[in-house]
């Protein structure tokens, strides 16, 4: 049986115990990648980090020449390829920490794939280090989360775009990153985010069951699987606190809750059922206008 069939058969509250357990091990973060046990997204996949930028770029469609953020790109910074092939002029790529993959031939190779199938030249024959990709794709790597976001001029920002990253930021910084965000944009600049309300350990509401008090506890929220736990219409109201007129694209509903409402922490409960059916959904972002 190999560890990804292991993954799949184990209850939520052994992936929890294992996850809590391994992330205190003096390991690097790169050896738990490769074991498939702590990711940070599939954004290593070119074809699916292309599919990602362009359902995004759809929604918004930016100026030639366009400033461009990623919130959140993980594993690597494959977008930034992307991104330049679709005209973007310089793109941030801001994330919590330094989570992506150095190896050069990934970038390499997705450079490659990309000239071939735009028919232009290749642009990173002569990299060597993953320094040397950000500057060729005039990309800044930013790895201090909301410090990150503060440290970027005012009115600058033409497209920011995430993919099942908001619900990681921790609680208590959402509303000041999405403000950081809005201040960040131009007039006219938009952001698309696709958000993942399940749990993150094996796509149900389990998360929903703890205190605040626990689960928002250090011990909790460092060992790799937290979710802020903000839920559709708080997280909308959030949007709109920050300054941005909200246009939710789509809505994805659970028939019927995953985790038992009997089970959930009485804060979620009350909050009634047809509230807790909402697993995920995607929005349209655009500072409200003075």
């Amino acid at each position: 049986m190999n560890l990804g069939i292991i993954k799949k058969a184990l209850p939520w509250w052994a992936k929890i115990a294992a996850k809590i357990l391994l992330a205190r091990l003096p390991l690097p973060y790169g050896l738990w990648k490769k074991l498939g046990l702590f990711e940070h997204g599939q954004m290593q996949s070119i074809e699916y980090a292309q599919r990602v930028f362009n359902e995004h770029l759809s929604q918004v469609n930016p100026p030639q020449d366009f400033v461009g953020l990623e919130l959140g790109p993980g594993d690597s910074l494959l977008s930034a390829i992307v991104a330049r092939q679709h005209g973007a002029q310089k793109i941030y790529m801001v994330d919590a920490g330094d989570f992506a993959n150095k190896d050069i031939e990934i970038y390499k190779l997705a450079d490659k794939h990309l000239s071939e199938s735009e028919g232009v030249a290749t642009q990173l024959d002569n990299a060597q280090t993953l320094v040397d990709v950000l500057q060729v794709y005039n990309a800044e790597y930013l790895t201090e989360g909301l410090a990150s976001l503060k440290k970027i001029e005012s009115n600058t920002v033409d497209f920011v775009w995430s993919q099942a990253v908001l619900e990681h930021v921790r609680e208590h910084e959402f509303l000041d990153s999405m403000k950081e965000i809005q201040r960040i944009l131009k007039t006219e600049g938009k952001c698309s985010h696709s958000v993942d309300l399940k749990d993150h350990l094996g796509g149900a509401l389990n998360n929903l069951r703890f205190s605040a008090k626990v689960w928002e506890s250090d011990f909790m929220t460092s060992s790799g699987f937290y979710t802020n736990r903000i839920r559709y219409s708080e997280m909308i109201s959030l949007f709109e606190q920050a300054g941005f007129e909200v246009d939710v694209l789509e809505q994805r509903k659970w028939e019927a809750l995953p985790t038992p409402l009997n089970k959930i922490n009485s804060k979620y409960r009350e909050l009634g059922e047809q509230e807790l059916l909402t697993q995920g959904f995607t929005v349209l972002l655009s500072p409200v206008k003075v």
